[in-house]
């Protein structure tokens, strides 16, 4: 005999109706409200008055529930009525409780006469169903008899209802009253009936059949209640009976969304499983089973269809369980041909209409809503596996460009998603899905996917195959949501994807010229499209290489053609939503107006692109543009110079005179260009002595072509001598000059010699000839007219730069002297800043001396003098040993050691920028010994050197410098302790504006130092926290590096976690702002770690405000003492 099959699971305790004492269903509504879809009460068990008509169509569908009921009764438990019971742990059915249920429903079909009705259908049910039939007559295997009396019970429903729903509908009701529901709809409490019913018939008719690994069921594999022969036809009894109750609404619905997967399972191993699970099992219902299979697929949701059939495939056999999956109990992998089939089954999914989007959902359905790490990994590992899955053409596409043509647009469509909730999600799979195709199947991607994508923009431009000369005046080519959709859409995909592909950067290159047209009717209007088309522009000239940079921007100039400009007739129209349309214009006819048109429209062009450039500064390319349009001038000044000593126009054919037009056309955009820049670039254009070298250069370049003459002679002498002056400036001390430096500046030789020889001004002369001795001898001699020159440019008065030669100035700073780096990423060397006050407190602290010798004292005894003299070993760790004698003086507060200490702060201070870690930290730790002893005196020196650096050194090591000096702050911070609030405004003031320097590394180690004060802090931040709220705020959303707006939110994530529940009484006045701050970057921040620190934020907060809100209950005992 088979063994007992499992007992049913539990049942939710408000799943079962209330009975009376004769076993019915008491209904739980109101008695004004109708009990069942068809109006009607159930015929009484004692024989009451019938309905007219056949048996059959007095049945009501609620005595097929009844009896539903009625066969999944729990046992009665002690001392209570039969059926009483809830159903439970202790009360799950048993086989005997089965049987005991089964004889009550047949003595209830056979004796009470009202149940005649449905004891007839069920007959006419069984007959045509006799595997079911036999299994509901069979007393051998109670789970599988009880499955079969429901299934039968449940297609007698099915029937019912069925005819309910074909019956003439009921009578309207009347005004104002609320229509009635439809004759086959099933009450809340029979709903949960048929749910129960179908649960218990999936459990005991289905689930036991399945083998190991169909149907995904934790726990070890259970044994089989039947013999193998009759296993194939009990599955295929209840599988055909189950697909048969999924045709109706109110039965399928509840079945196909709870039990599908089980469903699917059952019909893939009857229509492709081995012959062995499936004997008794006929071909032709095994064909029938997989065409059922089919049926089901297309009919149900298809996001389900598509997560369940990747439950059924199961995880990968190379891929390990994640952490929270490993304490789940262990699941039998799959069979092959399970995998396979769910394999073709998903090809097919994702084949069909709007299958990507089903395929997306059905995978990515459950995420993103997660906060922290872990979440947000997981979103981005499944969007990267949903890209891969799109990318790969599935086996039964015979074709990879009709799957391209086929994919490709469903694609675009995902950009287009409006919820708020999976919008990121599928924009995401969106961009790395096109990144993919694009890296793999290149012409495929740009011809079905880059080109649709870009074909509003296409369509204008002057290269479009598009006939505009046929279209009427008024015509919109373009419209506002088309045109706002692809440039949002390019933004996602290049900008946001981020893949400097040649692909990507050569299709982008096609309608960058439309790009920038819209960016200048952007410029001029109120519109939203302003920003994402300068962060387009800004990507590509970042991304691409230098020169083809420099000839995009020549090309939105007008210089050259690089660039397919907006169609001539094509015009910008503002939009009513904020955006703008394309349309066709009439050809202006009056040449007076059709000029102006043209000279501003390259007025404009030219204003914009300027505008642009100052977004291009810090990666120097507007430097090098800036000098690409130098040496254009002064090919428009060679060109002149040798148009004056021959014809001055020519009087040749019409080509040639259009061409002569359109050379004076490039000469005038290039000086219109060259004035505007020089209008409009900051001192900051220029970020090394290349740049630097090659503005002198086209400079020089111009003089020996050109010497000045005539009305611009003087403009020319003045331009000529601030070049030259400029290269004074840097020989005579402004920027420390490095042997490469030097080698850079051999390159202007040749040209100070032809200047030297050919310009007609003495003076010019006599300074070109001693500047080019100056740069061959590496600055060891210098005439006076160098240094002269060099305090022209500087500032200086000229008695000042004489008495000073340019070998040796007399600013030169020692190594560690206290001079901060130079300004080399700086167009012109500015002045020497003077002491400030705060570096005037010790005097030989910031003196600098003319070589780094060791600063001894003759009163020093001979072991100080020793470890002064050793602090500037040649070895670093004989250094290092020395620094940290030194420091352990301090802290020991030696005498001898502590009357010296403004002569060890400076050996500190110069050991400080020594490159060896071990030195440097040595002497950060001397440093902030000495400052927490004397913080008075050192802190205002400290600040003076992190706040206003002076020259000295280069740029990069003025920075380390800086951020070593921050480390040293921070520490003499966590020294001080509370003592810390006496020097809270100028430290607090000196990260302010460290968070302002241009370089992103400094303000990025800045915001994260005053982040650690503010949590230091605590409640004597005071008025100040307004400061630093709007610093924040404004970092986070303007600065343009990631890392320095990932430090900004951190510094929000420090304040609010040092602070805890205090932050509501100290941050009173700006927490709102703080927090709208963090939800914009949630929203708006492109990168994803800086986000990540926002939403720690946010839980922060979260956390703060519930132990504010609900403080933790505590129990005490009080002990009151009456008097």
């Amino acid at each position: 005999m088979a063994p007992p099959p499992p007992a049913l699971p539990k049942m939710a305790a408000g799943g079962r109706r209330p009975r009376d004492g004769g076993g019915r269903c008491r209904s739980s509504l109101s008695p004004s409200l109708p009990k069942m879809a068809a109006g009607r009460r159930a015929p009484p068990l004692d024989g009451g008055p019938k309905m007219a008509g056949s048996a059959e169509s007095e049945l009501a569908p609620e005595q097929v529930v009844e009896a539903l009921e009625l066969l999944l009764r729990p046992p009665a438990g002690p001392g209570e009525r039969d059926g009483g019971a809830e159903p439970g742990p202790e009360n799950a059915l048993r086989p005997e409780t089965l049987l005991s249920n089964a004889a009550a429903l047949e003595e209830r079909l056979r004796r009470v006469p009202g149940w005649a009705a449905l004891r007839g259908l069920r007959h006419a049910v069984l007959s045509r169903a006799p595997a079911l039939a036999a299994g509901a007559a069979g007393e051998g295997d109670p789970g599988w008899a009880t499955a079969c009396e429901l299934l039968a019970l449940l297609l007698c429903l099915k029937e019912r209802l069925a005819a309910l729903a074909a019956a003439p509908a009921a009578a309207a009701c009347g005004a104002g009253a609320a229509p009635p529901p439809s004759a086959d709809t099933l009450s809340v409490a029979q709903g949960r009936s048929v749910g129960r019913a179908l649960r218990a018939a999936v459990g005991l008719g289905l689930v036991p059949y399945l083998p190991p690994g169909v149907g995904q069921r934790p726990g070890p594999p259970a044994t089989p209640p039947a013999p193998p022969a009759a296993r194939g036809a009990r599955l295929h009894a209840t599988t055909v009976a189950l697909a048969e109750l999924t045709e109706h609404p109110a039965l399928g619905s509840p079945l196909l969304t709870r039990h599908l997967g089980l469903l699917l399972a059952g019909l893939c191993l009857l229509g492709h499983g081995p012959a062995a699970h499936c004997q008794g099992v006929s071909e032709a219902e095994r064909a029938r089973c997989r065409e059922t299979l089919r049926h089901v697929l297309d009919r149900v949701y298809q996001p389900l269809a598509v997560r369940e059939l990747l439950v059924l495939q199961g995880r990968p056999k190379q891929s390990p369980p994640s952490p929270r999956e490993e304490t789940k109990p262990a699941l039998v992998r799959a069979p092959a041909w399970l995998r396979r089939l769910c394999g073709q089954l998903l090809s097919e999914r994702l084949m069909r209409p709007n299958g990507v989007q089903a395929v997306v959902r059905g995978i990515m359905e459950g995420t993103g809503g997660g906060a922290g790490a872990e979440a947000a990994a997981v979103d981005w590992r499944k969007c990267d596996t949903v890209a891969k899955i799109l990318a790969s053409c599935p086996q039964q596409c015979l074709s990879l460009e009709d799957y391209y043509r086929l994919v490709c647009p469903q694609i675009l469509d995902l950009l287009h998603i409006q919820d708020k909730l999976t919008a990121r999600q599928f924009q995401r799979v969106a961009t790395t899905t096109a990144l993919t195709m694009a890296k793999e199947h290149p012409q495929l991607a740009e011809k079905h996917l880059l080109q649709p994508l870009l074909a509003p923009l296409l369509r204008c431009s002057e290269t479009a195959e598009l006939a505009v000369e046929d279209l009427s005046a008024g015509t919109v080519l373009v419209t506002e949501a088309e045109l706002g959709s692809c440039v949002e859409d390019v933004l996602k995909v290049y900008v946001v994807g981020n893949d400097s592909s040649s692909l990507l950067l050569g299709s982008l290159q096609s309608v960058l010229g439309v790009v920038f047209s819209l960016y200048s009717f952007a410029k001029q209007n109120v519109s939203y499209l302003r920003s994402p088309c300068q962060e387009i522009l800004l990507w590509f000239l970042e991304k691409s290489e230098r020169e083809e940079s420099l000839a995009v921007l020549e090309g939105f100039a007008g210089l050259n053609s690089s660039v397919s400009a907006l169609h001539p007739r094509c015009r910008f129209r503002a939009g009513s939503e904020g955006g703008a349309t394309i349309a066709v214009e009439e050809t202006i006819s009056d040449e007076d107006e059709a000029l102006y048109q043209k000279v501003s429209l390259e007025q404009s062009r030219v204003e914009n692109l300027v505008e642009l450039l100052s977004h291009c500064q810090k990666s120097g390319l507007a430097g090098d543009f800036f000098i690409r349009c130098l040496k254009a001038l002064t090919c428009v000044a060679a060109e002149d110079e040798a148009s004056s000593n021959s014809a001055a126009v020519p009087g040749g054919s019409l080509l040639e005179l259009e061409q002569y037009h359109a050379a004076q056309r490039r000469k005038l955009l290039v000086l219109q260009l060259v004035a505007t820049l020089c209008e409009s670039v900051s001192d900051t254009v220029f970020t090394d002595i290349v740049q630097v070298e090659e503005f002198v250069a086209a400079t020089l370049q111009r003089a020996c072509v050109s010497p000045a003459r005539g009305p611009g002679a003087a403009a020319e002498t003045q331009t000529l001598a601030m070049a030259m002056g400029l290269v004074a400036a840097m020989l005579g001390g402004a920027v420390q000059l490095q042997s490469g430096d030097f080698a850079v500046l051999k390159r202007l030789v040749p040209l100070l010699e032809e200047l030297s020889r050919t310009y007609p001004e003495p003076l010019t002369q006599e300074l070109a000839a001693d500047l080019r001795i100056a740069i061959c001898t590496h600055g060891a001699f210098s005439s006076g007219t160098v240094g002269a020159a060099a305090d022209g440019v500087l500032g200086k008065k000229p008695a000042t730069g004489a008495q000073s030669p340019a070998g040796t100035p007399s600013g030169a700073p020692s190594p560690g002297g206290g001079q901060a780096p130079p300004q080399h990423s700086r167009g012109s060397p500015s002045a020497p800043r003077e002491r400030s006050e705060e570096q005037s407190v010790s005097h030989e602290a910031v003196t600098a001396g003319p070589a780094p010798t060791p600063c001894t004292d003759s009163l020093a005894p001979a072991g100080l003098q020793e470890l002064l003299v050793s602090a500037y070993d040649p070895q670093p760790p004989g250094r290092a040993a020395a620094l940290r004698h030194l420091a352990s003086l301090i802290t020991q507060r030696d005498p001898e050691a502590l009357r010296l200490q403004e002569k060890l702060l400076q050996v500190f201070l110069e050991n400080m920028q020594h490159e060896d870690a071990f030195v440097y930290l040595s002497a950060i730790q001397g440093v902030a010994l000495l400052s927490s002893e004397y913080p008075e005196r050192i802190l205002p020196v400290l600040l003076a050197r992190y706040g206003c650096p002076v020259r000295g050194t280069e740029d990069a090591a003025a920075t380390v410098t800086r951020m070593k000096l921050g480390e040293v702050l921070m520490r003499v911070t966590r020294a001080l302790g509370d003592m810390v609030f006496k020097h809270r405004e100028p430290l607090v003031q000196a990260f302010l504006r460290g968070a302002r320097d241009p370089d992103s590394t400094l303000r990025a180690s800045s915001l994260s130092n005053l982040g650690e004060l503010c949590q230091r802090l605590g409640f004597q931040l005071g008025s100040i926290v307004h400061e630093v709220t709007s610093c924040l705020t404004a970092v986070a959303k303007t600065d343009p590096e990631a890392e320095v707006r990932r430090a900004a939110v951190h510094v929000v994530v420090l304040l609010l976690r040092g602070l805890s529940e205090k932050a509501t009484e100290v941050l009173q006045d700006v927490l709102r702002d703080l927090y709208r701050l963090l939800k914009h970057v949630v929203v708006a921040e492109p990168d994803g770690a800086t986000v990540l620190h926002a939403q720690l934020a946010l839980e922060e907060l979260d956390a703060v405000m519930r132990r504010v809100l609900f403080p933790p209950q505590t129990l005490e005992k009080k002990i009151v003492v009456l008097p």
